[in-house]
């Protein structure tokens, strides 16, 4: 490899350092921690689909990549309703093919050992279909979501057979490691827990006898691999709940590992509680590497290596924890949907160019959802797979005018440009980034800024003609006379005839985002949407009193559940909140409401109207009237969030 392509390795000496995990020799300090979206069949096995997805983070230059939650056990520990399924007849072939292509592309193949305890048997986040018909845990117990007995010692040591076989397999398939999983809630988090383990054999009690299963079990995984075979553990550093482990029983147990492994990834909180997911995965309202001091405080009392978690997405920061001597690994999950290509970029000394998380949960939607997987600001993620057989040349390069500057013009524009095309953006404002200037505006949404000048940066290396201050018109473009038309202009507030509306105090959501400064000390935010609710986070971090009125019975009902999880707790903290209740008239004082045929006035110097945006049909049909060859992107074409923007416009842009 040429000098000028390692520059990063100078810039982030720690974090390109090589180490040796047992028997083989990392190439950096950066793991693909581990992910499952459910890209399986229903018997357990990977699809072609998964592989590539493995196989494209291994391309982008990190020394590990790990696979998420293979169960051992499936018939008392399949947690979700696609899993891969280590007992599975016929699972061994997907996982050596998912094993080739993470080495022929340059990385290491990891696999997690995992097993949902009690949530084999209960709905869970990603599990509501084809369940054990028991749930076994620790003790019996009673769950919200059902009734959990306790877990037999036969069925303890038929488990523990499973990991040694399980583990066996993993090998003889061709993974470098295994990763045992024991945090997040899951079964030896569940036994680890006085919370959960209320027995009084061998097996609970003390927090030694609390540990005994997943001792037993991490001796059945050596077994299974033989010596100097690299085990993962991911143990949680803090359970942080109030009964269960604290931060130092978690270094008690790790103490009582060490001899049976070889790297620790130290994790937190626990999978299956709302409030704890969007700790034990980061959300927006975290700090980025809010985690990181438990793995720190972990590597106090261990001699082993540690891998720490926790949102991580920059280099910079990466590089600081290593030579902190916070960590020895870190291991970055969500970041790298965003970017697969991130430890290259590193490498080259182009972070610059990393495409930034938004820790907005749609990739974790998009599994619920539809059993793939999918990401805001990367278009070919869970596109793996046809993305990597490329796409053929144009036939011919046509002059492209887009208008509009927004993402998805953006976007559009990036793409084309990459295709040989000779493309001008043409926007109505001074700048480019559209929408997403008032979206990136509140303070925990900085990514979505980062996004947009990554974006910006893109179109200036791609040598796009930009051209600002300029309203794309029928006129402009039959005096322009594109081959092809990207109509991307965007959407327009919706500002309903409510009386009052026009009243001094009065103003748009887009304009109280961007100038905070405009609004009194009460505000009032009619719509509760998701621009609604996190307008009134961002404007209580300003200091206002903020009240939320909206029709429907729940705010920002239209999230995805894991996003709106940690966004509903702000939401609750920053304003009070009026459902049900319908907006009759804007009065000097504020807001004058009905809710079950009562009308009571809410009180605010500023009423902030978000309820809504209207794509604007009459220009868009206007302006594709002037052309033969035309494509409609981004908000313009429907009203959505930056996913479909993004999307629209990149693979539209492949059609020309």
């Amino acid at each position: 490899m040429a000098k000028n392509c390692c520059k990063g390795k100078e810039k982030y000496s720690h974090l390109f350092e090589p180490i040796r995990i047992g028997n083989i020799r990392l190439k950096n300090r950066i793991i693909a921690a581990p992910t499952s979206p459910s890209m399986i069949t229903t018997e357990g096995h990977f699809t072609p689909e998964m592989i590539a997805y493995l196989e494209e983070k291994a391309k982008g230059g990190v020394s590990v990549v790990t696979y998420g939650e293979a169960i051992v056990h499936s018939a008392t520990g399949k947690s979700h309703n696609k899993q891969l399924q280590l007992d599975s007849f016929g699972v061994k072939q997907g996982m050596a093919q998912a094993a080739r292509a993470i080495h022929n592309s340059g990385a290491y193949a990891n696999i997690q050992l995992s097993h949902g305890g009690m949530y084999g048997g209960l709905e869970s986040v990603g599990g509501d279909q084809d369940r054990p018909s028991v749930a076994y845990g620790p003790s019996k117990m009673s769950m919200p979501a059902g009734e959990v007995e306790e877990m037999p010692k036969e069925l303890i040591l038929e488990i523990v057979e499973s990991y040694k076989t399980g583990a066996k397999l993993c090998k003889d398939c061709g993974f470098d490691m295994v990763q045992f999983h024991a945090a997040h809630g899951w079964l030896f988090s569940q036994f680890l827990s006085p919370v959960f383990n209320k027995r009084t054999d061998e097996f609970g009690g003390t927090l030694e006898n609390r540990a005994r299963f997943m001792l037993m079990a991490l001796d059945a995984v050596r077994e299974g691999v033989g010596p100097r075979f690299p085990i993962e553990i991911r143990l949680s550093g803090d359970d942080l709940t109030e009964n269960g482990l604290r931060m130092e029983d978690c270094v008690k147990v790790a103490k009582m590992v060490e001899d049976k492994v070889d790297l620790f990834n130290v994790s937190c909180g626990n999978h299956e509680d709302p409030e704890m997911f969007c700790r034990t995965h980061p959300s927006a309202f975290y700090p980025r590497g809010v985690n990181v001091y438990l793995a720190a405080e972990i590597k106090k009392h261990v001699k082993k290596p540690v891998a720490c978690v926790g949102s991580l997405n920059d280099p910079a920061q990466m590089e600081q924890i290593l030579a902190d001597g916070q960590a020895d690994i870190v291991e970055i999950g969500r970041a790298l949907l965003a970017d697969p290509y991130l430890a290259q970029k590193a490498l080259e000394d182009k972070a610059d160019d990393i495409t930034p998380c938004l820790r907005c949960y749609e990739c974790f939607g998009e599994t619920s959802k539809s059993e793939t997987v999918k990401c805001t600001v990367n278009p070919t993620m869970g596109q793996q797979l046809p993305e990597k057989y490329g796409r053929k040349e144009p036939e011919a390069l046509k002059k492209v005018l887009i208008a509009g500057g927004g993402p998805a013009g953006m976007q559009a524009a990036i793409t084309l440009a990459g295709r040989g095309h000779d493309v001008t953006i043409v926007e109505k404002s001074g700048k480019l980034g559209g929408n997403l200037h008032p979206a990136g505006a509140p303070y925990f949404k900085e990514d979505i800024i980062k996004f947009e000048h990554v974006l910006e940066e893109r179109v200036a290396k791609s040598g796009v003609q930009v051209i600002l201050n300029t309203e794309v018109t029928p006129e402009y473009v039959k005096e322009f006379n594109p081959d092809v038309l990207f109509a991307a202009i965007g959407s327009n507030e919706l500002c309903p005839p409510i009386k009052g509306m026009d009243q001094p105090h009065v103003i748009m959501a887009i304009d109280a985002e961007l100038n905070p400064e405009k609004l009194g000390k009460k505000v009032a935010i009619m719509g509760g949407g998701l621009v609604g609710s996190e307008a009134a986070v961002s404007f209580r971090h300003e200091g206002k009193e903020c009240a939320i009125i909206e029709m429907k019975p729940a705010v920002a009902d239209e999230v995805n559940s894991f996003y709106r999880g940690g966004l509903i707790a702000e939401v609750e903290k920053s304003a009070d909140i009026y459902v049900n209740t319908k907006v009759k008239e804007i009065i000097p004082s504020g807001v004058l409401c009905e809710r079950c045929g009562e009308e009571f006035v809410v009180e605010a110097d500023s009423v902030v109207c978000a309820l809504g945006f209207r794509s604007p049909y009459d220009k868009v049909d206007a302006l594709c009237e002037c052309v033969d060859e035309y494509y409609i992107v981004g908000d313009c074409s429907n009203v959505g969030q930056i996913y479909q923007a993004v999307n629209q416009a990149y693979y539209a842009a492949l059609r020309v």
